[in-house]
């Protein structure tokens, strides 16, 4: 196969679920790794450290579940109430709906002849996928998949979780705070790097990014849990 037919791809194409899945990576390790250390910051007992973890990344992975379908489906009502009218004003008013997408192109850089001629051919061929696509921006890489990225936002938090609620069950005791804080550390680095390298951005700032943030979140928790820990004893 010659350079010029090989399937080109992009990281555009991969922006729908690589989205819900480093957002909810990393919200499952950093909230997870937090609440652990605030609460064993605190002098809880093991047991009270445990529950708590896996508290948070069950109820953390129904809320990031619940969260994404309600927003993804907003913006898939949206699109389908857009593709609606564009659908109707096709059937009313087709003549004006071609003047309007060689507006489009003509915008874009193509001559009035030229660029009529195209949007002429397009609509012959899917006048609402051309309208779709170039007026309201709405392709198939980018159309909203409710379903989907709600599980994936629920796997993504309980896999991210996972790393902190282990380490805090196997920590010596009196040492989970140091042990979550450090293996989660690694984790949110490791997490940010690959996200920044399937999303193809630089792979150092990303990882820098997240690591920062996380151990300031942490940092923070693990103030919070010493504070109470110590007036309520």
């Amino acid at each position: 196969m010659s350079p010029s037919t090989q399937a080109e791809h992009h990281s555009v194409d991969r922006l729908g679920w690589l989205r819900a899945a480093v957002l909810g990576a990393n919200d499952g390790l950093l909230s997870t790794a937090s609440l652990i250390i605030g609460v064993a910051s605190a002098d809880s007992s093991r047991a009270s450290v445990l529950l708590a973890g896996l508290s948070g990344l069950v109820a953390g992975a129904m809320s990031m579940a619940a969260g994404e379908y309600v927003s993804v489906s907003s913006q898939a009502d949206s699109e389908k109430s857009d593709l609606a009218r564009e659908r109707r004003e096709l059937h009313e008013d087709p003549r004006g709906e071609r003047s309007e997408l060689t507006a489009i192109y003509v915008k874009r850089g193509l001559d009035q002849a030229l660029a009529r001629q195209v949007a002429t051919q397009l609509m012959a061929h899917d006048a609402l996928g051309a309208h779709a696509r170039d007026e309201l921006g709405i392709s198939e890489q980018m159309t909203a998949r409710p379903v989907q990225a709600a599980l994936a936002s629920a796997a993504s938090f309980a896999v991210g979780a996972v790393p902190p609620v282990l380490i805090a069950t196997i920590a010596p005791a009196g040492t989970q705070p140091e042990w979550v804080a450090g293996v989660s550390i690694i984790c949110l680095a490791l997490l940010g790097a690959a996200g920044a390298k399937t999303g193809g951005a630089n792979v150092v700032k990303g990882a820098i990014r997240v690591t920062f943030w996380g151990a300031v979140a942490m940092a923070v928790t693990a103030g919070i849990g010493a504070l109470f820990g110590t007036h309520l004893s």
